[in-house]
């Protein structure tokens, strides 16, 4: 069994605070036995008010909450999935990237959030992520002590053709970070990610924003641990802090050999007959 911990934050508008608080939680969760400590999407700065976020959004290179958190992990000994940053890119567009980092404080992977979330809720709220952000294009597969790990971010979640191309190309872990809203969270959360781990038979780790931010955002929080057979092993519900959970490295393979999906699927390439 391997131990990993999940840190479920209410992000603010300040990166020093938000650092700080991360590399805390880095710390208690290698204190407590963890291998890996994931957090969620937006993890350095999580500000709607885009005018005033963008004097805080820097290179990945000038970036002090990654500078923070790979430091963390180099003094905790811990890997450490980082959910996400607001990055600039060199084209001066923003990047929504997330991070693996090892236990010596290496980044071992990136990956930038490939669909984005532009829609109008019926609570009033509208979001427009493509406004300021520029989709990734390639879907990531990193090795870590947890096995093969498959990359996304929040939206990412209901485009199951992109976790079919992590798990055919060996993923048996899913990451998935989230800053999900109240009314989207409260209708789709379980039911999306449960349906990601069963379908791909993998472990699914979903760190979760949660609460009322500084910028006046809400978020329904239950970060999630997702077993293969679709168990949910840990959900933090609404309050911050650190959660645990075991992960079997075995149960993947005992799954897949109960109800061997991937090795039935099928590319469809013939014409739809529309009858």
């Amino acid at each position: 069994m391997t131990k990993i911990a999940v840190v479920q934050t209410t992000t603010g508008i300040d990166p020093a605070a938000n650092a700080a608080a991360l590399v805390a939680a880095i710390a208690e969760a290698a204190g407590a036995g963890a291998t890996m400590a994931f957090t969620p999407e937006m993890s350095g700065l999580l500000d709607r008010d885009r005018a005033r976020a963008s004097d805080a959004i820097v290179r990945e290179g000038e970036d002090r909450v990654l500078v923070a958190v790979r430091e963390a992990a180099a003094r905790a000994g811990i890997w450490v999935h980082l959910g996400s940053l607001a990055l600039r890119r060199p084209d001066g567009r923003f990047a929504n990237r997330s991070f693996v980092i090892d236990a010596a404080g290496n980044i071992r992977a990136r990956y930038d959030k490939m669909h984005l979330f532009d829609v109008d809720l019926p609570t009033g709220e509208s979001w427009r992520e493509s406004a300021a952000y520029a989709a990734g294009d390639r879907p990531v597969v990193v090795g870590t002590p947890l096995g093969p790990m498959g990359l996304s971010i929040c939206y990412d979640m209901r485009f199951p053709d992109l976790y079919r191309a992590l798990t055919d190309a060996g993923a048996q872990v899913l990451a998935v970070p989230a800053s999900f809203t109240r009314p989207t969270g409260a209708a789709h959360w379980h039911v999306l990610l449960r349906a990601r781990a069963i379908e791909a038979g993998v472990h699914l780790v979903a760190a979760a924003q949660t609460g009322v931010h500084e910028d006046g955002r809400a978020t329904y929080g239950h970060s999630l641990v997702v077993d293969p057979w679709g168990e949910v092993l840990l959900d933090m519900g609404e309050a911050p802090g650190i959660g645990y959970a075991e992960l079997d490295p075995d149960r993947v393979a005992a799954v897949r050999g109960r109800v061997p999906a991937i090795q039935h699927r099928r590319v469809v390439t013939a014409p739809i007959v529309i009858a």
